[in-house]
């Protein structure tokens, strides 16, 4: 499950920074790589600092585990991804900025945005990622 974040109660308790570490389940439908899923869950470990105009600047880092077949040869293979993740919310989204409403942050668009960006675009074994560095 992801959290969410309580910019209102953080505020009245002059929390203005907190850590977020937890996992949640891999949307395979991000991944259009053939033959290849997320096979562990996807795991978060995030950093918010609230500003003095309400925005929240959520940092961090997700990873999780592609496995499937290689892209090239087609044999069985899996690859770490580590991605550092970074957003911005704001009650009145500008530009690049995520939006929440009601003093609530919901990390979903974030986390999804996030992997989608993370996911490269093929999966490569040992020996079609040597051959390719040669």
């Amino acid at each position: 499950m992801v959290p969410r974040i309580d910019v209102r109660t953080a505020l009245a308790k002059k929390n203005y920074t907190g850590e977020l570490n937890f996992s949640f389940d891999a949307d395979n439908g991000l991944i259009d790589i053939p033959y290849v899923e997320i096979s562990s869950p996807i795991r978060a470990a995030l950093h918010y600092e609230i500003f003095a105009d309400d925005t929240v600047e959520v940092t961090g880092k997700i990873s999780f585990t592609l496995k499937g077949l290689c892209s090239r040869c087609l044999a069985e293979t899996e690859e770490e991804i580590g991605f550092a993740a970074e957003g911005v919310f704001a009650p009145d989204p500008k530009d690049e900025e995520y939006g929440y409403a009601n003093g609530f942050i919901d990390l979903g668009e974030f986390l999804r945005d996030s992997v989608l960006f993370a996911l490269p675009s093929r999966l490569l074994c040992k020996n079609c990622t040597e051959e390719e560095s040669e």
